[in-house]
């Protein structure tokens, strides 16, 4: 069935919405699009969605859209390496934008913005699909995306301390998780380590549930003594290390500090002098 409007045009039209019709059906479509493997009809669709919620056409109707838009984290939930991957990950970006449209101009309620962080944390902590680029349909980027949703949901001042540190829970158990369908080498660290970000500045997790929390990445991302010869010990512990690289240059480098940013750098070295004792490490030679 084609489309009911040329979203090429729309684009080209600097996104303004087709005034000949129902706003319904065009945002209909547009969620079907967002699951497509056609990439280039995917982010259009994404590109329309996230501008009409950026400027307010969807303002009246917030709750709604959000709610529909959710409905596309469970999507084919549990598969690996099909094309129901895109619907889950694209959803993931729009709903980020709804959270993000209600911090700056408020129309949801508190419960609201919690229920879709449930959905959220859900899907990130099930999806089993890790993909980044897939060869002829585009970008996947279900981890990435994830992490992007999250940061949203970090910046909302619809959550507190308790929802924060659910936010840090959710990207320490997906970063330790044993066994991972891949280690990430599409940028999938550095977004969760901007995420983690957005939550330290907000300032409202204790530092005594921080530390512990970055310690345990940390325990992860050090190859374990027992390891045997046949096993990767670079796929056990990749992903963690490369979180704790990530977080540790963005805390250092970052234009935008959180509270105690020194100390948390500090930690980070000593965390990271654990983690890899071969290179960071007192040196064993002498001269």
């Amino acid at each position: 069935m084609p489309p009911i409007v040329d979203w090429r045009h729309v684009s080209a039209a600097d996104f303004r919405v087709p005034p000949e019709r129902r706003l319904a059906d065009l945002t209909e479509e547009l969620t079907e699009l967002l699951g497509t493997p056609d990439s280039e009809q995917r982010e259009l669709a994404l590109a329309v969605l996230c501008t009409w919620v950026e400027r307010g056409v969807y303002d009246d109707l917030l709750p709604g859209l959000g709610d529909g838009i959710a409905t596309g984290l469970l999507t084919g939930l549990g598969e690996r390496d099909t094309d129901s991957v895109f619907r889950r990950s694209f959803s993931a970006l729009v709903v980020a934008e709804v959270i993000d449209r209600d911090s700056r101009r408020p129309r949801v309620n508190r419960a609201k913005v919690h229920e879709w962080g449930d959905r959220l944390a859900t899907w990130f902590l099930m999806e089993r699909d890790e993909r980044g680029y897939v060869e002829g349909h585009g970008w996947a980027h279900a981890i990435a995306h994830g992490a992007d949703a999250l940061g949203a949901l970090a910046r909302s001042p619809h959550c507190g301390p308790g929802e924060l540190l659910v936010v840090l829970d959710v990207i320490g158990d997906r970063v330790t998780r044993k066994n991972p369908a891949t280690v990430w080498y599409s940028g999938e660290a550095d977004r969760l380590a901007m995420t983690t970000l957005h939550v330290l500045r907000r300032g409202l997790v204790p530092d005594e549930l921080v530390e512990p929390w970055l310690e345990r990445i940390a325990d992860a991302a050090r190859p374990r003594r027992d390891a045997t010869d046949g096993e990767d010990v670079y796929r056990q512990t990749g992903n963690a290390a490369a979180f704790l690289r990530a977080l540790y240059l963005q805390l250092a480098l970052g234009p935008a500090t959180p509270p105690r940013r020194s100390d948390l750098v500090l930690l980070l070295v000593q965390l990271l002098r654990r983690a890899h004792p071969a290179y960071l490490g007192p040196s064993q030679h002498r001269a």
